[in-house]
């Protein structure tokens, strides 16, 4: 059964009063966000003249998202709200991310400057980092654009961006018309330079517009005007590849919404940047939005170092079917200017975010040599785990914790989805636990203790490898799965605890109401400082600033509601990487460039150990991110009822901990009052989500109902 209503509705900060329409109806001012996972799709409505927040969870429609959308958004007006009472709506998605994972993507062709074209397929002539090293069978990703529908346009601009050779219109309609026969429906663009000299681009897409209409064009000086000729051509394929299915999707989505009664111009999909763009522009620049889901998460991450006084926290989210994890330090988390979904490489900026293949979904077999195997494959939301009793017939993870106990058959999606633990344990003994010999108890465990290194090995990434010293974070964990597995993976990676959250099975979705609209520029020419004046540098900021207020105005923001923020990418000369630095023009007007030197080289030492005040700087790529600001939404803290543990007792049931069933009991959380401790084993159920707690952890429920867990002392 298909949970339909919501649950868990707790009280914000907000004004009291109601309106009331012509007809009594109740007409209050909703937000709704949405985040698409693999299994569930997770809503969060917030009304901003009560102030109180509901929840919902929708089975995921992997074959159209838009279908558990219009569910969720039919669970809110079921209440007797009207549609058009809901003022804003953001949209976390997977519809991007997913097409370029299974390789989805629409036929898309490339053209190149003559003489380059092998700059795809050469890419960084080099293996990643990590066990590809080690891989004698390693294969890069195989090319979204292979050489037969790359095509060479004669014209050449040098890095000065001086024009050498003339764009050849008659060639280039010639061979435009050879891909056309391809059946081509998207085309990427990336010539030579183009970041310096955008002309010969824009004059390409007038002739392919006139040669192919309808073919979607993406160019490299619009996505991504920046140096490095095969990250801004990588960039550019990848949105052409997306940007026709993500356009359709939320075409369709925009015309569902307005059919069901949502008048609001404020429709938002979540960006890879942890800020929110409107449907029109993300279905521009698909490439934004590959990290569209996960991003949430971060978000919210940031709001609870902020709400709980933790600065350093690790986000941990576990779903359906992956397992997202950053790092936030200091209060604030990593935005990275490129990165790789799948080894692709993509340079946009984007949330420094470690996804592996782990969720509650994750399939566990054993090969045809004995040995056992868990993921990366996924049963998803269709069919599902074993004991959801929709046709599954291999375990998942979501069944091993149902077996040993961590789940409860009957508490699920509080009440309204019955779990099956006879079907969970006899397809673990069919098999996993007869192949191997063992008991299922113990096949169960070793799956869980599988999966658990796994996505161990993905915080690892993210924090030891780069220098980080664990035992000063706290594992934030959240997504359906997540505060399951928690507890086992911090105490084995010796951190300081966990935290919680209120409502950690949609806390992504939560993250998207914490967003602000935002748009990234960027535009590189590479200048020695020496010969830079502060004229210069603010007279290259000048137009981008100009395009981020444009865009935000026509987003709907007056210029009170714009903030704009500038940065730099630096280096010293000859080096292949650069740091960015933010910057100010007060900052640069009081203290010259010698301020701005002098940040540099400390910025240097701090991130690598070492400085060369004596070597000359460079000055890359001028970088502007205009930022539509949201009225912000506070959690509100909670006082202290008076209510005991006793109060929240459920029963007790066997659980498995450290190779052993224990007698453990269950409470329920949403009872748990203010300032209550729980010691482990326990297991916590709720709504949404359930925690479990390891024999010497204890968890303390703080003022905003987090969860504080931490080793008993």
């Amino acid at each position: 059964m298909a949970p339909s209503g919501n649950a868990g509705v707790v009280r914000l900060s907000g004004p009291s009063q109601t309106v009331l329409g012509a007809r009594g109806i109740e007409m209050s001012r909703y937000r709704v966000t949405v985040d698409t996972g693999g299994t569930f799709s997770d809503f969060v409505y917030f009304d901003e003249t009560t102030g109180e927040v509901s929840i919902s969870k929708v089975p995921s429609t992997p074959d159209d998202p838009s279908r558990a959308i219009l569910q969720g958004i039919q669970t809110l007006l079921a209440r007797g709200i009207a549609a058009d009472a809901i003022a804003f709506f953001c949209h976390g998605t997977t519809v991007g991310t997913n097409a370029l994972l299974e390789g989805k993507g629409v036929r898309t062709g490339l053209l190149v400057t003559e003489g380059f074209r092998g700059i795809y397929e050469v890419a960084e002539q080099c293996r990643p980092y990590g066990p590809a090293i080690f891989d004698v069978m390693y294969d890069k990703p195989a090319m979204l654009v292979p050489p037969s529908r790359t095509g060479e346009v004669k014209e050449r601009v040098d890095f000065r961006g001086r024009v050498l050779r003339e764009l050849d219109e008659p060639a280039l309609r010639a061979t435009v018309r050879e891909l056309k026969t391809q059946n081509i429906e998207s085309i990427a663009v990336c010539l030579l330079f183009s970041f310096l000299h955008p002309r010969h681009e824009a004059r390409v897409r007038e002739i392919v517009a006139e040669e192919m209409p309808g073919c979607s064009i993406s160019l490299s000086s619009e996505v991504i005007p920046q140096i490095r000729e095969f990250y801004r051509l990588s960039t550019t394929v990848i949105n052409a590849y997306l940007q026709p299915i993500l356009a359709r999707y939320l075409e369709q989505l925009d015309r569902r919404l307005t059919q069901s009664g949502m008048t609001t111009r404020q429709k938002y999909v979540m960006q890879s940047n942890g800020g929110m763009a409107t449907f029109n522009a993300a279905a521009r620049r698909a490439v934004t939005t590959v990290l569209s889901g996960p991003a949430g998460g971060a978000t919210a991450g940031a709001y609870a170092c902020r709400m709980t006084g933790f600065q350093n926290i690790i986000t941990f989210d576990m779903g359906g079917t992956s397992c997202d994890v950053a790092l936030i330090k200091d209060g604030a988390p990593f935005v990275a200017s490129r990165g790789k979904i799948e080894g692709r490489d993509i340079a946009v900026p984007m949330m420094d975010i470690n996804t592996v293949s782990a969720g509650g979904g994750t399939l566990a077999r054993v090969d045809r040599f004995g040995v056992l195997e868990v993921g990366p494959q996924s049963a998803g939301a269709v069919p599902g785990p074993v004991c959801y009793g929709r046709g599954g017939a291999q375990p998942t993870i979501t069944d091993c914790n149902l077996v040993l106990g961590y789940l409860s058959e009957d508490n699920f999606l509080g009440g309204r989805m019955r779990l099956d633990a006879g079907a969970a344990r006899q397809a673990m003994e069919q098999c996993i636990a007869q192949p191997l010999e063992m008991t299922v108890s113990k096949a169960a465990d070793g799956i869980i203790r599988i999966i658990d290194v796994k996505m161990e090995e993905a915080i690892k990434a993210i924090s030891t490898m780069r220098g980080h010293d664990l035992r000063d974070f706290m594992l934030l964990a959240f997504g359906g799965a997540g505060p399951l597995h928690a507890s086992r993976m911090a105490r084995d990676l010796g951190m300081a605890g966990i935290i919680v959250p209120l409502y950690p099975g949609v806390y992504s979705a939560i993250g998207l109401l914490m967003s602000d609209v935002k748009h990234d520029y960027i535009q590189s020419k590479m200048t020695p400082l020496t010969e830079l004046t502060a004229k210069d540098i603010t007279g290259m900021f000048a137009p981008l600033e100009k395009l981020a207020r444009e865009e935000l105005s026509d987003d709907g923001f007056v210029e009170d509601g714009i903030a704009i923020e500038c940065a730099l990418d630096m280096r010293y000369a000859g080096q292949g990487y650069e740091i960015t630095l933010p910057f100010a023009a007060a900052s640069l007007q009081a203290g010259g460039l010698a301020e701005l030197r002098a940040t540099f080289d400390a910025q240097h030492r701090s991130m690598f150990g070492h400085m060369a005040p004596e070597e000359p700087v460079e000055v890359v790529s001028y970088r502007v991110r205009g930022i539509g600001l949201v009225p912000p939404v506070e959690l509100p803290k909670f006082k202290r009822e008076g209510t005991t543990l006793a109060d929240a007792f459920l029963h007790t049931r066997s659980v498995w901990f450290d190779g052993a069933m224990i007698e453990s009991p269950v409470y329920q959380r949403e009872k748990l009052d203010v300032g209550l401790t729980v010691s482990g084993p326990a297991v916590l159920d709720q709504f949404d989500c359930t925690t479990v707690l390891c024999p010497g952890q204890v968890a303390r429920v703080d003022e905003w109902k987090n969860l504080i867990v931490t080793m008993q002392s």
